[in-house]
């Protein structure tokens, strides 16, 4: 499913899980250690969001889940359940001043009884806000592209001007405007996305049904 048509490039911490489990055939295969909180997780998030976004606090759930299937440390976990939290609130229609309020919660509860990591809850209660570059970095690291992410929907009114100011961070550009874009594309929709961009991208029509199928199932 790649734009060439084949695997180009597979972080170690994926590769380390995907031989994990064809070992153990045990799908939690991501490594727990927290030096291996990475984005890699959250990158992909938005499937999940799609597919259970009438049912919040399952969304939540198998966020956490999905991650563990390559990164299983608590900040990469928690990182996917916050970002599932704002991605079913934004196509529920919340507002951007809403999703963004402190540890915004599209059902009310899901913190109190499972709380964040630290770092992640230092995002959701809008740490970023006081941030500019260089503090804010779009390093691999999960707590930077959250953190990332969010400063660049943020500090922009359109999925554009937000888009650009994620990927000039610089480092892992792609993956920082692949988390921004999740949550803005949810909170813009298509139409807010550029034509001259949506024209260009490979597979669209696949995309476009994949993602329509997915939304709404629950």
């Amino acid at each position: 499913m790649s734009a060439t048509g084949h695997c180009f490039d597979i972080g170690n911490t994926v590769r380390a899980a995907l031989l994990r489990f064809s070992e153990t055939n045990n799908p939690w295969a991501g490594s727990t250690a927290p030096d291996t909180a990475g984005n890699g997780s959250l990158m992909r998030l938005a499937p999940v969001a799609l597919a259970y976004a009438g049912d919040p606090v399952r969304a939540v759930e198998l966020a956490a889940c999905s991650s563990r299937t390559t990164h299983g440390a608590q900040e990469a976990v928690d990182s996917c359940r916050y970002l599932a939290a704002l991605i079913v609130g934004a196509l529920a229609g919340a507002t951007k001043e809403e999703l963004l309020h402190p540890f915004f919660d599209p059902v009310g509860g899901l913190w109190a009884g499972r709380p964040l990591a630290a770092k992640v809850e230092a995002i959701a209660a809008g740490a970023y806000k006081q941030k500019q570059p260089p503090e804010i970095r779009g390093s691999g690291y999960v707590i930077h592209c959250l953190e990332a992410a969010l400063w660049a929907f943020y500090n922009s009114n359109s999925f554009e001007d937000g888009a650009c100011l994620a990927v000039n961070l610089g480092e892992d550009a792609d993956t920082t405007g692949a988390v921004y874009g999740q949550l803005a594309g949810a909170y813009y929709g298509c139409a807010g996305i550029p034509q001259r961009w949506r024209k260009c991208l490979y597979e669209a029509d696949l995309i476009e049904y994949y993602a329509r199928e997915l939304f709404g199932m629950v």
